[in-house]
This record gives C-alpha cells, sequence and structure tokens, in this order.
C-alpha cells in the first residue's frame, strides 16, 4: 500500500511539473518571438533608452515568473528523484509489465502529450546561446520501469533518469513510436543517449538487443 500510495504521489508530481513546462514553454516561446527581448536580451536601445518596441514591464514580469517556474521545476524534480530511489531500493517495481519501449506504445499514452516539453520550441529570433542551451538540455521522457539484468540496465541506464536525446530522437510528436523505431532500426548497434541524472547531463551508449525479457532495451519510457 505504501508503495502504491507514493508511486500515484510521484505520478501527481510528474503532472504538476508538466504543468509548469506548459507554462515555461509558452512564455519562452512569447519572449523568444521574431523581434522579441529573449530570455535575457537587453531592454534598452543603443543609446540606452527603454525599448519603444517591446513592453518592458510585461517582459520583466515574464522573466520573473519564469525564473520562479524553473525554481519550482528543480524542486520538484528533485522530489520525484527521491521518490523514485524510494520504489527501486524497494524494488516496488523490479517486475516490470512490460519492458521493451517496441511493446508499451499503450502504456503511457494518456500521459503523453500532456506536457509542452520546453525542447518542442524553435527557436528563432535568440539573442543569446544559453537560452538555447537551456531548452536543449530539457529532458521528453522518463524511465519509470526497468527490468534487472536488462540491456538498458546493463548499459548504465537507471530507474528515474530523464531523456533527453536517444540517437535521432529528441522530441516531438508520436515520440513512443519513434523511440521503438529508432531502438529497432539500431538493434545490435550502440545507440548514443543522453540523459539527465539528478540534475546532471550524461552520456550513454545503449545496444538494443534480444535477451530473455521482453522488448530490446527491458525498460519503459514515460512521456514527461
Amino acid at each position: 500500500m505504501v508503495g502504491a500510495n507514493l508511486k500515484s504521489e510521484t505520478m501527481k508530481l510528474m503532472d504538476k511539473r508538466s504543468a509548469m513546462e506548459a507554462e515555461m514553454n509558452a512564455i519562452i516561446e512569447q519572449l523568444c518571438q521574431p523581434g522579441g527581448p529573449g530570455l535575457s536580451g537587453n531592454l534598452v536601445d543603443s543609446e540606452g533608452f527603454p525599448r519603444a518596441d517591446i513592453d518592458i514591464p510585461v517582459v520583466r514580469a515574464q522573466r520573473h515568473r519564469l525564473a520562479e517556474l524553473k525554481n519550482d521545476h528543480q524542486e520538484i524534480t528533485e522530489k520525484i528523484n527521491v521518490n523514485i530511489q524510494v520504489l527501486h531500493s524497494a524494488k516496488l517495481t523490479s517486475t516490470p509489465k512490460d519492458s521493451g519501449v517496441e511493446t508499451n506504445q499503450n502504456a503511457s499514452v494518456a500521459t503523453a502529450g500532456a506536457s509542452a516539453s520546453l525542447q518542442n520550441l524553435v527557436l528563432r529570433d535568440s539573442s543569446s546561446a544559453n537560452d538555447v542551451d537551456m531548452i536543449s538540455s530539457m529532458p521528453f521522457a522518463m524511465v519509470d520501469e526497468i527490468a534487472d539484468a536488462s540491456p538498458a540496465a546493463e548499459d548504465g541506464l537507471q530507474l528515474g533518469d530523464q531523456i533527453v536525446k536517444f540517437g535521432n530522437v529528441k522530441a516531438g510528436d508520436s515520440l513512443l513510436q519513434r523511440l521503438a523505431s529508432e531502438a529497432q532500426a539500431n538493434q545490435g548497434h550502440p545507440v548514443p543517449v543522453i540523459i539527465m541524472r539528478q540534475g546532471a547531463l550524461l552520456n550513454l551508449s545503449l545496444t538494443p538487443r534480444t535477451w530473455q525479457g521482453r522488448g530490446l532495451l527491458g525498460c519503459h519510457f514515460r512521456i514527461m
């Protein structure tokens, strides 16, 4: 019962984080539209006067709200990571119902698309490279189930890891299908993967392959 309650709480936290990401994405899109000030661009012109082409109070309010959301996002991510580690330590998810990405396309459909990942945004007129870096490092999926002795586990993937890039898959639509296709297309070949683990970006190499369990990786990705 405790495990079920903790998992339910974690899922609610994930949904809350998804809502934050959607709001962050909307703010970033507004700030970074063509001619916009960007996330950190100057609010004054070349002569030092306030820019007349933007609503400076609104821009300041949006940037302030974005900073608040980023802090809240980090805090809730830490809570999620702690819960997942507790679940993992208790081996409450040691026997996944569906252990391969190619057999799990229905497992997280209810949550797919629930959040507008920051990675879906295409910056057109950003004035700062840091703006792009922040967005390009946002994860789009989380490992919420992983089987012992599976290819994913043996190659270093862990429960709670957040996927930033899986081969050629970064974000967008039909992510579960694209992840499955990427794994199938690279069976027996290493796939470069970028993950976020406890706030840090890491590079892994996963090789999809057959094993005694289901799927080519033996893990399940939950779209964030």
